[in-house]
């Protein structure tokens, strides 16, 4: 086989036709990417719906995009149904315009051990630590949790009770994991409050009476299964790819869920993190199949890891996480740390990264052991060698001698960390909050201080996807 043979006219113009095609593919999706941010930014600043009608507030804090998703449902009824509403992340809160409004409504998510949201640590270091003065205000808080966790709704509650010590009528719903019921109750409430404040007008044009509409999820095929880390005394470790049953892949950036829930369990949805980019040409999962403390397995992981056959189809639902989208980060360099399956978030920014030509991302990942645990190790290596990824750090945790962590490696390149963030790149941590999460958090707060890194917080630098 000659290269003349490889090099054809014909096969030329088709590689070039490929190439203008892939080339086409990411400037479409550039393009609806770039006019969604201005209008989210262009949302956030004026008032929608009438400018004649009673005002509504409604802020949200969210982390995975769940609270955010309802906020913005919650808006768009209101606004259809009449009223003029203000819809915007609480960071963006001011007190004047808190004290401008009659009305807010609140979506609120915790995270972690009864935090707030990253973005909205500006509001709690300023606005939350005021006490303005709002007799006249009324307030609805919704709060977003997990039972599972012993601080229940925590941001949500602090919050409520803040409102209500600065002298504002505030109600309170939780709600745990999107439960049904409590989701009913708010809609019935803010039903309510539309009512109120329009009057004799409402019952004209009443509100639909299930307005919050879940995401629309589409049935895909599994289409492969691979293990990742064959003899691992981990749990294993699996690549799932996707793929729509019908029609074409949805949009998403990387960063983005997958929501889903499986026939054990049909009432509980559980969020992955997209490993892929649309390019790819499937929707990728990293699942590990995890073991509860009683030894039984998960019933998730178990179904996606062992029972699903390939080729079965099920619902899956692509949520945006603005909270770890790349945003105003696209052009900035990228420390990009993770463990475990968590992975799957990092890898989706290398790729988008890649895609757009940019080489300066360092990805610092941690496993157990680099014999069975070295995940995705070609692909990595073919980044490096290809000057696509400008650094790469690994981590074993049971590696002999040799053992150490991923917090254990940013200490030992504590000046190439501060370098990194000194020309401004921006960190993302993906993977698991217990040990991981809050040791490289602790990390780099003795790398950085504390104040540069809740800088990092408040401007959107510093982005954590942990469980």
């Amino acid at each position: 086989m000659t290269v003349e043979w490889i090099l054809t006219p014909e096969r030329l113009s088709g590689a070039m036709a490929l190439v203008a095609s892939y080339a086409c593919l990411c400037w479409s999706i550039a393009v609806k990417v770039r006019k969604q941010r201005k209008a989210e930014d262009a949302e956030s600043s004026t008032s929608q719906g009438n400018a004649a009608a009673p005002a509504v507030l409604v802020v949200y804090g969210s982390q995975t995009g769940q609270a955010e998703a309802l906020a913005r449902a919650t808006a768009q009824m209101l606004v259809d149904g009449g009223l003029q509403v203000r819809l915007l992340p609480v960071e963006k809160l001011t007190e004047d315009l808190l004290l401008q409004h009659a009305h807010s409504l609140w979506m609120l998510s915790t995270t972690g051990e009864g935090d707030a949201p990253d973005h909205a640590l500006g509001f709690v270091q300023t606005l939350l630590s005021a006490h303005p003065q709002l007799p006249q205000h009324q307030a609805l808080v919704l709060a977003l949790g997990d039972r599972e966790y012993q601080e229940f709704c925590a941001f949500g509650v602090e919050v409520h009770e803040w409102l209500q010590a600065s002298g504002a009528s505030s109600e309170l719903i939780c709600v745990d994991n999107m439960n049904a019921e409590s989701l009913q109750t708010w809609q019935a409430q803010v039903g309510q409050i539309r009512q109120s404040l329009l009057g004799e007008s409402a019952a004209q044009e009443p509100a639909p009476a299930d307005w919050l509409q879940t995401p629309v999820s589409l049935p895909f095929v599994l289409s492969q299964r691979r293990l990742l880390n064959p003899g691992s005394q981990g749990g294993a470790l699996y690549q799932l790819d996707w793929v729509p049953q019908a029609g074409e892949l949805p949009l998403w950036e990387s960063g983005d869920l997958v929501s889903l829930c499986v026939p054990a369990d049909p009432e509980r949805a559980r969020d992955y993190s997209i490993a892929s980019v649309m390019a790819d040409g499937s929707l990728q999962l990293l699942v590990r199949q995890s073991m509860r403390a009683d030894g039984s397995p998960g019933l998730a992981s178990d179904w996606l890891c062992r029972s699903m056959a390939v080729g079965d189809a099920l619902a899956l639902t692509v949520r945006a996480h603005s909270g770890f989208r790349l945003g105003d980060n696209a052009e900035r360099p990228l420390m990009l740390i993770g463990n475990g399956s968590g992975l799957a978030g990092l890898l989706s920014h290398i790729k988008a990264r890649v895609e757009q030509g940019r080489s300066d991302q360092w990805l610092l990942f941690g496993e157990r052991s680099p014999q069975h645990d070295a995940l995705c190790a070609e692909q990595l290596a073919a980044w490096v060698q290809g000057g696509q990824l400008a650094r790469l750090d690994q981590a074993w945790s049971r590696n002999g001698k040799d053992s150490r962590y991923v917090q254990d490696l940013l200490r030992s390149h504590a000046e190439e960390v501060r370098k990194w963030v000194e020309q401004g790149a921006a960190i993302y941590i993906c993977g698991s909050l217990n040990g991981m999460g809050q040791g490289v958090h602790l990390t780099l707060q003795a790398i950085l201080g504390e104040a540069k890194v809740d800088e990092l917080l408040g401007s959107g630098r510093y982005r954590r996807d942990v469980y």
